[in-house]
């Protein structure tokens, strides 16, 4: 079972949410964005991680606009499933953006960051770092395309944090003039051949049909939408 959720902003109330009681080994929560745990590096924290990470199932996010980025990238990087991960604890990690992952027989494309404009404080981390993140190095792009295209270019699911600009733009949200992360996103809509499309930016929880979910505090089991 493949559960997706959005944004958490620290808060671990949305882990005790009843349908997580549904997961058992080898399942899966994805989180689109804006973990929020991942911040000051105190022992506080770090035990929350771990105490997360030991969960029986798997815990997976990929980054949104406010995270703490220099303390994200002291943890270790690895291969996992097919795509770059860093292992923060456990069964907790992060799916580094661009990789295309084979999560329980699911190929899952995962591209966190983006703009930072919207719903929420900065990050006490590095400008330099934090840019990185909204405005991605054209090197990443390139992986990201070349990574959709070993896959044939389609997967079953996308999670990012940033919606495409157009998905943006149609739900009445603002759109930055240099918003990267959404433009490039919105020429993958265009590219690739997708079952759903995830994104936690906007703090909504409304499906747009046929195919794009934005999501905030419900979950739902990827598995059983049509």
């Amino acid at each position: 079972m493949i559960l997706i959720t959005g944004d958490v902003h620290g808060d671990t109330a949305r882990f005790s949410h009843r349908r997580l009681r549904e997961l058992k080994k080898g399942d899966t929560l994805i989180v689109c964005g804006d973990l929020g745990l991942i911040w000051d590096g105190s022992d506080r924290e770090k035990r929350v991680l771990k105490k997360l990470g030991k969960r029986r199932y798997d815990i997976l996010f990929v980054e949104g606009a406010h995270e703490n980025f220099d303390e994200l990238e002291k943890y270790p990087a690895e291969q996992w499933c097919g795509g770059m991960t860093r292992c923060i604890s456990g069964n907790l990690r992060q799916l580094v953006r661009g990789g295309v992952f084979n999560i329980q027989g699911k190929k899952v494309f995962a591209f966190g960051g983006g703009s930072g404009e919207v719903n929420g404080g900065s990050a006490p981390c590095n400008e330099l770092t934090a840019s990185r993140y909204e405005v991605p190095p054209a090197e990443e792009l390139e992986a990201a395309d070349r990574n959709l295209a070993a896959a044939g270019n389609e997967v079953d699911y996308v999670v990012s944090y940033e919606p495409p600009v157009t998905m943006a733009e149609f739900l009445d949200q603002k759109v930055s003039a240099t918003d990267t992360v959404g433009v490039y996103l919105d020429r993958k809509r265009a590219d690739i051949k997708f079952r759903f499309w995830f994104f936690g930016k906007h703090h909504l929880n409304k499906t747009v049909p046929p195919k794009f979910m934005a999501l905030f505090d419900s979950v739902v089991n990827a598995e059983t939408l049509k």
